[in-house]
């Protein structure tokens, strides 16, 4: 951590669970070199409503997924099922839906990237 910087982790937690301890987050116990053994802990509990503004009259927007090649399905499957284990997604029955899709990186892995330019107003 950067001197005279104050680390916070941010976790969503199940909300049965309200005082998770460090180990029981799935990213402190898988990467426990990235966090300093002295880290305070998770934040104290607060209720927080989180909402997405829209424009009058908008009601959600859901957008069918686009279409992709085998291998990138393949892909997609392998990185929401990891995404899904360390608990940083979880299923959703929202109305509100956007499309996936990859970008290749530099040395050509995939980078799994979500298209909110029909959510931010842009076509």
């Amino acid at each position: 951590m950067l001197e005279g910087c104050e680390p916070y982790l941010a976790h969503v937690i199940d909300a049965e669970k309200v005082n998770p301890t460090l180990k029981e987050i799935p990213v402190v116990r898988d990467f426990p070199k990235v966090f300093p053994d002295d880290l305070p802990g998770l934040p104290p509990y607060r209720e927080v409503d989180f909402t997405i503004e829209t424009l009058p009259g908008v009601g959600p927007i859901s957008i069918a997924p686009y279409i992709m090649a085998l291998v990138e399905l393949q892909e997609l499957k392998k990185q929401v099922e990891e995404l899904l284990k360390k608990g940083f997604v979880r299923p959703s029955t929202s109305l509100w839906g956007v499309p996936l899709l990859f970008v290749k990186k530099k040395y050509g892995s995939m980078r799994l990237c979500v298209d909110y330019r029909q959510l931010n107003g842009r076509q």
